[in-house]
């Protein structure tokens, strides 16, 4: 096979901080080559350098052999390099076909020709086995839907390399076996794709080769079939792969969260969307809640946190929360880390040390007095991001611009700055890295045996397994199994539970 790209020593640096120091790779035609490393680990710098985007400042590029030094997209473009960005952009009003010709319109005279670009659209969508309605609108698409428009985009541009930026992240299982079946149609037909992700799992499933970057550097490039998860992982963090356990017996006798007897009816009163939810949690103890996403877990979380009216009553160390607001409830010191980071947790386009102030604007450090303490809330914030190992270059970064792992590990330790005496932790972990979440983790475990109650909700079934004290089992919004000892489980005995089996 011959090389389609070629990376050779690959540098960017931005305002303090190095994205790329010394990243390599080389990319064959006919190949799925699968890019990985830990979030912050300079994957998607490289791939927008690769598209464009951002200018390197030292090594070379190649493509088909030949060196290109690329000022814009376009000249990627040209090249026949095409990128499926993680967050598709696509114009909702318009149909599929506006969409994928929107820039390279075929004309006929001084007009449009779609006819011509209707045949084309629709060959090239049975030829890669991407089959669409080119005349729907794109606002009535799902997300895998979506994801084929972005493909036939780049196909239709005559793309001949394909960048995929963590494709699998918001479909559904089904979805990612479509995807998948294209990436090898695609494959079949001589194309190169590079595919950058952390789920490993699809890595060995659909790459051939395996480029690592730890660091901003290449460590490794290795065939798919020689190596396993495990391997991969420890490649990235480049030491022993974390495991989610704790260790010894922290509980203690006080009680933090006392649920009795919860409910929350439905508005046309039919049903709960939680049912008679009654439990202890003790400080020093982890309780993990197992259940299919959407039996729940949610609601509970709104219903402890203030945001749902419930019936029942709620105490925290023996107070009653029930006519307490959001802000009163966090008062008493309750931490939150919400399940979507970006929707409920951050202000994606506002600097860390404003996203510091979220959820603690009541006082010290982000308040003196009546007033905001700027100076002392930014200091406060580097401290987090010194303790929690967040990368950026500093506290008036912007948010949007952290990877995933990083903004969750700002989250956390924003919600534990104030070492809170209860945290609900709800997917703390979710779409981070092996390295982030073995940094999560142990945070977790430290505030554990500091005497926190952590309320943990994750639907990874060897997080909640290992990280657990105790467990409990929601199914259609009630408590329907309690696992006292949750070593002596499997991930798949919890899932046979969580599913109504056991």
């Amino acid at each position: 096979m011959s090389v389609a790209v070629e990376l050779r020593h690959i540098s960017k640096r931005f305002p303090g901080v190095i994205a790329n120091k010394d990243v390599s790779m080389s990319v064959e035609t006919g190949t799925v080559h699968a890019l990985v490393g830990e979030n912050g680990a300079g994957k998607s710098t490289v791939m927008k350098i690769l598209y464009g985007m951002q200018r390197p400042d030292g090594g070379e590029i190649l493509v088909n052999g030949k060196a290109v030094h690329f000022k814009n997209p376009n000249d990627a473009i040209e090249a026949s390099i095409g990128m499926v960005h993680q967050h598709f952009m696509l114009a909702d009003n318009f149909t599929v076909l506006e969409n994928i010709i929107l820039g390279s319109e075929p004309k006929h005279g001084i007009t449009i020709d779609f006819k011509a670009a209707r045949k084309k659209v629709v060959e090239m969508a049975a030829q890669y086995g991407l089959e669409i309605d080119p005349d729907v609108l794109v606002e009535e698409l799902g997300v895998g839907q979506r994801q084929r428009v972005e493909i036939l985009k780049v196909l239709y541009r005559g793309a001949r390399i394909l960048i995929f930026d963590e494709p699998t992240a918001v479909l559904v299982p089904q979805e990612v076996d479509d995807l998948f079946n294209a990436l090898q149609g695609l494959r079949a037909e001589g194309m190169a794709i590079i595919f950058i992700s952390h789920k490993l799992d699809e890595v060995l499933r659909v790459a051939d080769d395996v480029t690592v970057v730890r660091a901003g550097s290449t460590v490794a490039e290795v065939k798919s079939k020689d190596v396993t998860a495990r391997q991969l992982a420890e490649l990235m963090v480049g030491s022993e792969l974390p495991q989610p356990t704790t260790h010894g017996d922290t509980r203690r006798p006080e009680v933090t969260l006392a649920l009795k007897d919860v409910s929350i009816p439905t508005k046309s009163g039919s049903r709960d969307l939680i049912s008679h939810v009654t439990f202890n949690l003790h400080a020093g103890e982890v309780i993990g809640i197992a259940g299919v996403e959407g039996n729940g877990q949610a609601e509970l979380v709104e219903a402890i946190m203030g945001l749902r009216e419930y019936t029942g009553a709620i105490e925290f160390s023996g107070q009653n929360m029930d006519r307490l607001s959001v802000a009163n409830r966090r008062d008493l010191g309750i931490g939150l880390i919400p399940e979507d980071r970006q929707r409920q947790a951050m202000m994606m386009e506002s600097p860390l040390w404003e996203n510091r102030i979220l959820g603690h604007q009541r006082g010290k450090p982000v308040m003196r007095g009546f007033v905001l303490d700027k100076k002392t809330t930014i200091a406060d914030t580097r401290a987090i991001m010194a303790e929690f190992d967040v990368r950026a270059p500093g506290p008036q970064t912007l948010a949007t611009a952290l990877s995933g792992g990083n903004q969750q590990k700002f989250i956390v330790g924003r919600e534990m700055s104030k070492a809170p005496s209860l945290l609900v932790a709800s997917h703390p972990t979710r779409g981070v890295d092996v390295g982030a979440q073995g940094a999560i983790w142990e945070e977790l475990r430290r505030a554990r045996e500091k005497g926190m109650a952590i309320l943990l909700i994750s639907a990874d079934l060897e997080e909640l397994i290992g990280m657990s004290d105790r467990l409990l089992v929601m199914l259609r919004g009630a408590i329907t199994l309690e696992i006292g000892d949750p070593t002596k489980t499997s991930p798949e005995q919890l899932g046979s539970a969580m599913t109504g089996a056991l």
